[in-house]
């Protein structure tokens, strides 16, 4: 899941020719990589999930068989799953993870199984317990999700870009497939799944998996099938389907988006094949066969959305000259941290985004020139200090890596903590070893670890097996246990190079102080370096100095979404009344938590003059966000009760 910072100007991208397709990609034959066919259940104390009800060393589920129907008018996803399981031969039951699921029966395949709906947790939802009999080895669930499952969205045709018809994608991460989907919805608990999708006709499925089959069209109706064969976590099974065309881009990589998007985002992600061969050199085979994207709708919560061969992308990253593809980075290196090797619980979701995020530069390094990868490493340093300040300074618990959320919805743990620290903490790492060992050690932690859960502990134990060796004057060095279990930043930090933003940071200086905007430099910057000149400008700003950036800028009206973000954040620190139509104009045509989340809660902050602005332009934009962001932002305070009901 990607947080991003911007990539590069369009100059310093690679030029790459896109295979002109409007073809989905073919069914071909199994991947031949191995995975286990049920992946380790890890024993260990930290591995206990608190986010989710299941006893997987009692009974586990480790296969999942799909087949639901969608349906438009009920906002409903209908039909059976088919759990294969392993358990305990003395096991007499069976927990599962639900939230909102109407369960209509549940079978052997044969016989009858007692069930029972636990209490409600705010969180979690709810336990659902299944007896088992001496020889049950498989649950086949007849259910229908609800209206209001929170990992669904369902788009009327006025909310896609084609608007002749309707539209539904699925967000999973962290816990939120348990609203659609009746298993063992934890990042530990590893399952292989299939899926048989009945959509009305001519609407097209696509899921996180490759095909299993041709679509066949009957009786008003079109049968998607899918299988992935490699056991996965849960949160990673992903569904959309609407109005979706494809387009190949090179041998193992395309985009599927609505047919009127198909040109721009082909065009944007024009480099993707070369991102997946980069990727590669550094962290060894990508073990998934094709890496496609989907562009969704404007509401997708999201940046990008890792699902495996298939990353759900937002369309805001379209910028039209490919400065913001770094997300495309981000969400590919993913196929190896996060999809390959998983934090078993959401305690250690570090592992999945900081790594993530290390790996993100490097690629962009390999593509675009280590100065790019210096100024995403400074931004990437500017954010973590800024969140640890927000977050208790030094001291405060919610900056370690290792973060404790029992009790608390894991989403409470998405922060720069995870992305950034994590990403520096690796950086360091690599300074202090070298880059040639410590590529070495992470191509060998992805290999040992492949299609398995993963916990902090376990990444520094294999860091010292594999890195360290013994060498106790390196070890002192390295500080990993400062790193990962202790608040705030470690004193080793490797800082990011001083002349990244040389001419960026004099430029800020010399407005800060009242000399003339210079408008050339800003014309000949990257995306990068427009996003340090707006972030580094001092927080408070007359309104003359913000009409000389607004009018010299014509920032209410650009088109790239970071550096849009950016200025309307600080128009809002400065209550500047011109830039409130920008303001309502970007959160109710995008969705994206990031952007809306902060704008928003920044107005309703300011009781006098933001909150009545943040209220009125709340209630227009709210029908578009995902359940995921209403959530949040409901909780503030913002909207009247009856239209805070998901």
């Amino acid at each position: 899941m990607m947080r991003l910072f911007a990539a590069t100007a369009a100059a310093l991208l690679l030029l790459s020719a896109c295979e002109k397709s409007d073809e989905a990609p073919r069914v071909t034959e199994k991947e031949t990589t191995e995975a286990p066919r049920i992946a380790p259940v890890l024993t260990t104390a930290d591995a206990v999930d608190p986010h989710s009800f299941a006893k997987p060393l009692e009974a586990r589920v480790y296969h999942v068989a799909l087949d639901l129907s969608v349906d438009f008018d009920a906002k409903r996803v209908s039909g059976t799953a088919t759990l294969d399981i392993d358990r305990k031969p003395d096991a007499k039951e069976i927990v599962l993870d639900d939230k909102g699921l109407e369960i209509q029966s549940i079978t052997d395949g044969e016989k009858p199984l007692q069930y029972k709906v636990g209490a409600v947790d705010e969180n979690l939802g709810t336990p659902l317990a299944v007896a088992l009999n001496p020889d049950t080895k498989k649950l086949v669930i007849t259910y229908k999700s609800a209206p209001d499952a929170q990992a669904l969205q369902w788009l009327s045709p006025a909310q896609t870009a084609g608007k002749q018809h309707p539209y539904l994608f699925s967000q999973g991460e962290a816990i939120y497939n348990r609203s659609w989907i009746p298993t063992q919805d934890s990042p530990g608990i590893r399952q292989s799944w299939e899926a048989k999708i009945h959509v009305p006709a001519p609407l097209t499925a696509v899921m996180s998996a490759p095909r299993a089959a041709e679509p066949l069209t009957q009786g008003g109706e079109t049968i998607f099938s899918f299988n992935m064969d490699k056991p996965v976590a849960p949160y990673l099974i992903a569904i959309a389907v609407g109005d979706l065309k494809f387009r190949s881009l090179g041998p193992r990589t395309g985009v599927w988006t609505e047919p009127s998007m198909l040109d721009a985002a082909a065009a944007e992600l024009a480099d993707t094949e070369k991102m997946v061969d980069a990727a590669e050199k550094l962290f060894g085979p990508y073990r998934w066969g094709r890496y496609d994207m989907l562009v969704l709708p404007p509401s997708f919560p999201l940046g990008g959305m890792e699902n495996p061969t298939l990353t759900f992308l937002t369309p805001t990253f379209i910028a039209g000259d490919k400065s913001l593809v770094s997300l495309i980075a981000h969400e590919l290196a993913h196929s190896w941290s996060g999809n390959l090797a998983t934090n078993a619980t959401w305690a250690d979701f570090w592992l999945n985004e900081g790594t993530t995020t290390y790996a993100e530069r490097r690629i962009v390094e390999s593509l675009y020139g280590p100065k790019v990868a210096a100024q995403q490493v400074a931004l990437g340093v500017d954010a973590l200090n800024k969140t640890v300040a927000e977050n208790g300074g030094s001291k405060g618990a919610d900056t370690r890596l290792h973060i404790d959320l029992k009790g608390r919805h894991p989403d409470a743990g998405l922060s720069d903590i995870a992305y950034e620290k994590g990403s520096a903490f690796l950086r360091t790492v690599e300074s202090i070893v070298g880059r040639d060992k410590f590529d070495a050690y992470m191509r060998g932690w992805f290999d040992r670890h492949a299609f398995q859960p993963v916990t902090s502990a376990m990444f520094l134990a294999d860091m010292r097996e594999h890195l360290v060796k013994g060498d106790k004057a390196l070890e002192a060095r390295l500080q990993l246990d400062n790193w990962v279990y202790k608040p705030g930043i470690p004193s080793n930090l490797v800082k990011p190079d001083p002349q990244a933003f040389a001419e960026v940071d004099k430029a800020v200086a010399a407005f800060a102080a009242g000399k003339p905007l210079d408008t050339a430099l800003w014309a000949r910057w990257t995306t990068d370096e427009r996003l340090r000149f707006l972030n580094k400008l001092p927080r408070k700003l007359p309104k003359a100095r913000l009409d000389t950036l607004e009018q010299g800028l014509k920032l209410n009206d650009i088109r790239n979404s970071e550096v849009r973000f950016a200025w309307l954040d600080l128009a809002i620190g400065n209550r500047y009344d011109p830039a409130i139509p920008s303001v309502e104009q970007f959160v109710t045509s995008q969705g994206r938590g990031k952007f809306v989340r902060p704008l928003l809660s920044a107005l309703f902050e300011d009781e006098v003059w933001g909150r009545p602005k943040a209220i009125a332009i709340y209630a227009k934009a709210r029908p578009m966000y995902h359940p995921s962001v209403t959530g949040r932002i409901d909780k503030l305070g913002l909207g009247a009760p009856a239209a805070n009901k998901n």
